[in-house]
């Protein structure tokens, strides 16, 4: 339903611990990408961060003891070094941040030098995503990245040398032109680094991105499903026998460094979304801000959220957000819990263990290695047995 947004806004307890705040600009879009990006300019981006701690001073109600902070995009380190000191001098003013949390910055390599770095460090931030996807340029082009494969490795090694050891890493595989030995390739060059964490993602062509367009007119041709599902078999066990932990479809990290900002989507727990087309979940009800940059920054100027939408999730919608956030963690989802939204959901998953794509481990029920790539097809077929 519409959401026109709120200038007060009374929350209960228990108050939402994790904040998302997004930042929409970046250098140059990449043909993959559907998330939502503006091109950068320094007196729009300035503008919007106005906006954006507005929004985040009447927000600030719903919040309790924030345990982690994650800046997304876009690519956030387009900012300037003085939008970053705003919105954190905005963030300390306005929330409690607990002792031990968890901040997380987004960056693409070609904008971190070493003195934004510095500058990041010095707010609190610790914790980076680089975005490098390939460490072959020829992949790196093809999919519209503005950085080269020295330039990515540059990147992590000023956040190395400025001290920071909590970075994860995103790769991408199933790029067109991409063999299984440069994707080894990337994997080494990735490991090589050590980095706490790392995501390996599947490219896959959304409907609408230039990608998209170009497989339709076969200017790209994309892998073969046999080599993509040899890729992806790759990268589980390249990682986790170099002792990395593959805790989500598409995650991995060492002991201890598991993304807690993410960990907390795929527990259906509550969180604030701040910015441009940002989503929350309070009080059962996911509601998404406006996605037009003047409607965004009109609405705050009369301290009104710019909401777009407001929905609040049934007991039938909250089962199957269960299954699927919850099917994504390797552990897989309570089984207790889940006999408690549901007592004939074990009966359900009858066929898909007898097939070997789901097994019950310590009271969990989770993908097998089998049902790992076939994950869509094992919760639509779940769902159709629960008569969801």
């Amino acid at each position: 339903m519409p959401f026109s947004g709120l200038s007060v806004i009374t929350y209960n307890i228990p108050m939402a611990e994790f904040l998302y705040i997004h930042i929409p600009y970046c250098i140059k879009k990449c043909i993959y990408c559907d998330f939502l990006s503006l091109p950068f300019d320094e007196q729009s981006a300035k503008g919007y961060v106005d906006s954006l701690c507005r929004e985040l001073e009447i927000r600030r109600a719903a919040a309790g003891t924030l345990k982690t902070i994650f800046i997304g995009g876009g690519t956030p380190t387009v900012l300037p070094d003085d939008c970053f000191r705003q919105l954190f001098h905005c963030l300390r003013e306005n929330f409690e941040l607990s002792p031990e949390i968890e901040i997380s910055v987004e960056a693409n390599p070609g904008t971190l030098s070493a003195a934004k770095i510095e500058n990041l460090l010095t707010l609190g931030v610790n914790r980076m995503s680089i975005g490098i996807q390939s460490f072959h340029d020829g992949e790196l082009k093809t999919l519209g990245r503005i950085h080269t494969s020295e330039e990515a490795l540059v990147s992590v090694r000023l956040l190395l040398t400025a001290g920071l050891t909590n970075i994860s890493v995103d790769l991408m595989y199933g790029i067109p032109g991409q063999t299984i030995g440069t994707w080894e390739e990337t994997l080494e060059k990735a490991a090589g680094l050590s980095p706490r964490h790392m995501s390996s993602y599947e490219l896959t062509p959304e409907k609408g991105t230039p990608l998209s367009r170009l497989i339709n007119k076969t200017v790209l041709t994309m892998p073969e499903e046999g080599l993509i599902l040899d890729m992806y078999a790759l990268a589980i066990d390249f990682l986790q026998d170099r002792g990395y932990e593959h805790y989500e479809i598409s995650n991995f990290a060492l002991p201890g460094f598991r993304c807690r900002h993410n960990l907390n989507y795929w527990e259906r727990g509550e969180y604030i979304g701040a910015g441009l087309g940002a989503h929350s979940f309070l009080q059962g009800v996911r509601s998404s801000n406006t996605s037009d940059i003047n409607t965004y920054i009109e609405r705050l100027a009369d301290d009104i959220i710019p909401g777009a939408e407001a929905i609040e999730i049934s007991p039938e919608e909250a089962v199957k957000e269960f299954i699927f956030l919850g099917l994504r963690k390797t552990e897989g989802i309570s089984l207790r819990e889940a006999k408690t939204m549901r007592p004939d959901f074990l009966d359900a998953c009858t066929e898909l263990i007898d097939s070997g794509n789901l097994v019950i481990t310590n009271n969990h029920l989770r993908l097998t290695r089998k049902g790992l790539p076939l994950s869509n097809m094992v919760i639509v077929r779940l769902f159709e047995s629960l008569g969801l």
